[in-house]
């Protein structure tokens, strides 16, 4: 397996943030989970993964965030930090291939307490494309927690959410991050991003008339480079904690575990 710089994206959009402030935290990153705080127990987890080889912390503010449960990433050589600019998208594209961050590139959230060295090590074993997207099939995770509400994109024969999981290869993934840049803000940003590429592929998949996997190989030959989609097999890959009820499920999650990660 290649050795894996992790950009580990720890920001939040401007303003409150609405679980952070339930929590009476300013960063929700900082927000415990089963007596840790998020950042801690996904930073712990990607450097127990085999393949990881550097975390880097990406964040407004990377040094409001060190401290507390998070205070022993400071000082571990294998954790740096980078400052975000605006946009997910923009940041990534300008930290990856770097000298902190070099190729190849996983990309992960901070609020994905439930991610496990089994769910990293999946994706980077299947990474074979310049870009590679985690994603969960709705019946995988709908069979272990049926009353789990998550955003669902709907193809040929299933639908699919997202795990947080990304991998960029090389500098062939950066038309990729480019386009992800253009249509950042918009909440159906898969749709809007294959009808840039023709209104025909975007109504095909509208219309379920094409797969997850066609799709992303489509828009990938148009822009130079390979996409391609890693479907994962453990539901809660396909959780991450944005709300209160998530927070409850992946703290009943982990109680069950024999392993705190």
């Amino acid at each position: 397996m290649s050795s894996w710089t992790v950009l580990l994206l720890a920001g939040q959009r401007p303003g409150p943030d609405p679980l952070a402030a339930h929590f009476g935290q300013t960063w929700k990153a900082l927000v415990p989970v089963a007596g840790a705080a998020m950042l801690s127990r996904v930073a712990h987890t990607l450097l127990a993964s085999a393949g990881v080889a550097r975390v880097v912390v990406v964040a407004q503010r990377p040094d409001a965030l060190l401290v507390g449960d998070c205070a022993w990433m400071s000082g571990n050589p294998r954790i740096g930090v980078a400052r975000s600019s605006t946009g997910i998208a923009r940041s990534v594209s300008a930290i990856a291939g770097t000298a902190d961050a070099p190729w190849p590139v996983l990309v992960t959230t901070a609020d994905h307490p439930l991610l496990t060295p089994a769910m990293v090590e999946r994706m980077l074993g299947s990474a074979e494309a310049d870009v590679s997207i985690g994603v969960v099939g709705q019946r995988t995770l709908l069979a272990a927690y049926p009353d789990n509400r998550r955003t669902w994109l709907r193809f040929r024969r299933e639908a699919w959410t997202g795990a947080n999981l990304f991998t960029l290869r090389s500098a062939r993934a950066q038309p990729a991050l480019a386009a992800w840049a253009a249509v950042e803000q918009d909440r159906k940003k898969a749709i809007k991003l294959l009808w840039r590429f023709g209104p025909l592929l975007a109504l095909g998949a509208l219309c379920r008339l094409i797969t997850l996997e066609g799709a992303l190989a489509k828009v990938g030959r148009r822009m130079g480079c390979s996409i391609r989609p890693v479907p994962l097999p453990q539901a809660e890959a396909g959780i991450d904690v944005d709300k209160p009820a998530d927070h409850a499920l992946a703290e009943r999650i982990l109680a069950g575990r024999s392993s705190p990660i």
